[in-house]
């Protein structure tokens, strides 16, 4: 933690060192490091809280490896057959029920799953932050893009060191 927070007050410490040129060149790179920042870390954030509540929840269900998926995805050369009953005895009817019945299908429930993470607040005050940066940048006539554009990257990558250090502690 000390690193990231040594890390980051160089980072602004460049930042800062840019009022040195213009103020205008300092607002265009703070806002959107800042911007690309907060989005990077806090979907990163909203996505470890997904993944915890899934695994903490009855619901969990193992899934296939990988690999597995590559080489069968439709689970062709699986050792159990479709049900219990003997291979001769099975209608066609019967069988395309059995498969129906593995589709997955959308529903409210898978629904509101996706929608939990996508309505986090750690995703949804970020882009809010973003677009209204470049809003406020734009209407008072700073907005320079050939500083904008390339200050987002360096947001991005210091929010991925970031988020990859201290998301990825496990504390599942």
């Amino acid at each position: 933690m000390k690193k990231i927070i040594s890390m980051l007050f160089v980072v602004e410490g460049v930042i800062f060192s840019t009022t040195l040129y213009s103020k205008a060149l300092f607002i265009n790179v703070q806002v959107a490091f800042l911007s690309s920042f907060f989005v990077i870390v806090g979907a990163s954030f909203a996505y470890k809280r997904m993944v915890c509540s899934k695994l903490s929840s009855e619901h969990y269900k193992e899934e296939r490896d990988l690999l597995d998926e590559i080489e069968d995805p439709h689970e062709l050369y699986e050792e159990n057959s479709i049900n219990e009953t003997q291979a001769k005895e099975l209608t066609l009817k019967e069988i395309v029920k059995e498969e129906k019945a593995k589709i997955k299908t959308f529903s409210f429930k898978s629904m509101k799953h996706g929608a939990k993470g996508t309505l986090s607040l750690f995703r949804i005050f970020p882009y809010i932050f973003l677009i209204l940066g470049f809003i406020a940048l734009k209407n008072n006539a700073l907005l320079d893009l050939s500083f904008y554009l390339p200050s987002l990257l360096i947001g991005i990558i210091f929010g991925s060191l970031v988020s990859s250090n201290v998301v990825s502690k496990r504390s599942f």
